[in-house]
């Protein structure tokens, strides 16, 4: 349990961000937080690189609508300080933290407390000796620090954990979480690191992350992309929602157009698309190029639009129930959908 967000054991998918400001803005990163949350953010993490931050959860989590993850690396007293806090989770790497009594003490305050801790495995930062053993970061060599980081923490008697692996390689990524859930049963949070900008990280996230839910793997997810972390969230969101994990909200189809194309499908999906963003109803909204075929080929719809010559038709489930002009198909069409 992260808060009151339930990962693993059959729990639906969840979504988590991480904020960019600086955590110690009480300010600013709790705005952030609520824009996440708006866009449908599930758990939050925020960075935690000294004592500033640590001491500023405490705000945080009384106007936070959502869990909070605390990000900490190398420093265990900021774990420590985090969980006097009221820290939901604490994202950590027990071998980066020093002795085994720094571990103990994390391991058992977080008991104490009921906060999960999600060992965090990333490919750029491997243990040497594994790099070494493996030729380089291999999901083998992701999985067996993972193991050696899980291993500490069970040594103490904690084992409310959840795993991460990520790489910025989709194959190496994809490998490292198949490879993890044949062997072991820990709930695992799906993630392809460094993916990059809007639209690379857009593809690798949907290849790796999408790819790994389909064969049923992963438990919470966070897309990274080099963009406004609201991008992340809306998403995840479509993700989940183009697998069928996820039902609330818009499914939006659009034809691809072709010769018989007579209106500018494009910019008339790319508005609906970005109308529909914010609708929460779990209902499919279809925008097609071809008054001919567009209806009866979104036929499973439940409303749509067809595009024609100067005019365009409104429709339910295949069947017409307008002819309106082509400069209004975007407002009726809005219309349609709030009578749902």
């Amino acid at each position: 349990m992260v808060g009151n967000v339930p990962v693993g054991g059959g729990a639906p998918v969840s979504i988590q961000s991480m904020t960019n400001t600086p955590t110690h803005d009480v300010e600013a990163t709790l705005k952030q937080i609520w824009a996440l949350v708006s866009a449908g953010c599930e758990i939050v993490r925020v960075a935690v690189p000294d004592m500033r931050a640590a001491n500023a959860i405490g705000a945080l989590k009384a106007e936070s609508p959502v869990p909070l993850v605390a990000d900490i690396h190398f420093d265990y007293r900021l774990a420590l300080a985090a969980a006097e806090q009221g820290i939901d989770k604490i994202r950590i790497n027990p071998g980066n933290i020093g002795s085994p009594d720094r571990v103990e003490a994390v391991a058992k305050v977080c008991k104490e407390r009921g906060i999960p801790i999600r060992v965090g495995v990333n490919g750029g930062s491997l243990e040497k000796e594994l790099l070494s053993k493996y030729g380089g970061p291999t999901p083998e060599a992701m999985v067996e620090s993972a193991l050696g980081h899980v291993r500490l923490l069970e040594k103490h008697g904690f084992e409310d954990v959840c795993v991460s692996l990520k790489t910025s390689s989709v194959p190496t990524t994809m490998g490292a979480y198949q490879l993890m859930a044949q062997r072991y049963d820990y709930p695992l949070h799906l993630g392809v690191t460094e993916a990059g900008t809007l639209e690379m990280g857009t593809l690798k996230s949907a290849a790796g992350i999408g790819g790994l839910l389909a064969l049923g793997i992963g438990d919470t997810i966070r897309v990274t992309l080099t963009a406004d972390p609201v991008e992340e969230v809306y998403l995840a969101r479509q993700m989940l929602r183009a697998i069928g994990l996820r039902r609330e909200g818009v499914e939006l189809i659009a034809c691809p157009s072709c010769g018989r194309t007579q209106i500018d499908l494009i910019p008339i999906a790319q508005q609906v698309e970005e109308l529909l963003k914010d609708v929460d109803k779990p209902i499919t909204v279809a925008v097609m190029g071809c008054v001919v075929n567009g209806p009866g080929e979104a036929r499973h719809a439940d409303v749509g639009l067809a595009g024609g010559n100067g005019t365009g038709v409104l429709f339910r489930r295949g069947q017409v129930v307008a002819t309106v002009p082509e400069e209004q198909l975007i407002p009726e069409l809005m219309k349609l959908i709030e009578t749902l």
